[in-house]
């Protein structure tokens, strides 16, 4: 907590000031947490302070939101292209989390919580148009990109010098940890050799396992028997909503290297508001599946091509509620699986041409 402190008041964060007449502070908490390593050793303790943002009134107190994570589907192209490349790959962790920008209104916040009043532009310039938090740099003799998810920070780069003097550019700045070579990145375990790069999230996959009571279970050979048509209004009585949609949210996590589970995971999700214990089940075969194939990921080949390929694909009126149809894309770069998704369509569609 102390360490949190200090580096928000280093950024200069906030000024402490008696509350004007006819402002309403916002509160905050603590927030904490355990880090830890790929093979599930302790890394650190980590305390959060986070500011009640939930109290605010959309279009009373703010306008607009916005979430500073950088998209995965990034994360899994830039592994792609320093698997062919050669790009090193670099990781940092900032040691406080608040938003370091310049605000146009003034925000007061109540002093943290056992805490009294104490005293105590460096990256790339360009931001990617499709990226909010994917800093890019390049010139003929170097290519530099930042991917920034909150405080988690991605360096690649093809010059590891030009990335030090980044690194001592933002220590002058920021409180951070330099984590070495990019290993372990929000839950992504990053494995390298000659012949590329490995993502998967085999430890993730074991504790969704252990948590459920599952890690003992029988494997089977597919996520979803292709013969179960699932509905709203059948399959028993309601079951528990909040448990249900845990577990979707966990699987849908799972889905960054997983591309095996997305449609079953997508068909299941849209029995989250009444789930009954058909649907449940067909989650536990999800999970049954997943034992079967627990280190099962992505693969980024050093000899694919720097050649974007797409591959489309629908259904024909499959949702026996809406009569909607379902699609499914997946893209490539070379050999290298970087982004995929199933959906149900918008509208009813009336010919499998149109769908």
């Amino acid at each position: 907590m102390d360490d949190e402190v200090d580096a928000l008041e280093i950024t200069c964060t906030w000024d402490v000031c008696s509350l004007p007449p006819n402002k309403k502070p916002i509160g905050c908490k603590w927030l904490y947490k355990i880090k830890y390593h790929a093979d599930g050793t302790i890394e650190r303790y980590k305390a959060r302070l986070v500011s009640k943002g939930y109290t605010q009134e959309e279009e009373v107190d703010f306008h607009e939101t916005f979430s500073p994570v950088c998209n995965l589907t990034s994360v899994k192209l830039l592994l792609a292209i320093s698997a062919i490349s050669g790009f090193t790959l670099h990781q940092l962790d900032i040691s406080n989390a608040f938003l370091n920008g310049d605000l146009d209104e003034e925000i007061y916040m109540k002093l943290p919580p056992g805490y009294a009043s104490r005293k105590g532009d460096s990256l790339p310039p360009n931001a990617s148009q499709s990226d909010h938090t994917c800093f890019l740099k390049i010139t003929t003799d170097v290519f530099l990109c930042v991917l920034v998810y909150v405080d988690d920070i991605v360096i690649v780069t093809n010059n590891d010098a030009v990335a030090d003097c980044l690194k001592t550019e933002l220590k002058s700045c920021f409180k951070l940890r330099d984590m070495g070579p990019l290993k372990y990145f929000l839950g992504l375990e990053i494995a390298r050799s000659d012949a590329g790069i490995y993502v998967g999230q085999r430890k993730y996959a074991l504790d969704l396992l252990d948590e459920t009571g599952l890690l003992g279970c029988k494997p089977v050979a597919s996520p979803m028997d292709p013969g179960v048509k699932l509905c709203h209004d059948f399959g028993g009585d309601f079951v528990d909503a909040k448990s249900y949609q845990r577990l979707i949210g966990q699987l849908m996590y799972l889905q960054i290297t997983r591309p095996d589970i997305t449609f079953a995971v997508n068909k299941l999700s849209q029995f989250s508001e009444t789930p009954r214990p058909t649907h449940k089940l067909v989650v536990y075969r999800i999970l049954h599946y997943l034992k079967g194939i627990i280190g099962l990921g992505l693969f980024y080949s050093s000899k694919a091509e720097l050649q974007i390929q797409a591959f489309d694909d629908a259904d024909y009126n499959s949702c026996l509620d809406t009569r909607r149809s379902t699609s499914g894309f997946c893209m490539f770069l070379g050999t290298s699986l970087i982004s995929w998704k199933s959906k149900k369509q918008k509208v009813v569609s009336k010919s499998s041409a149109e769908s």
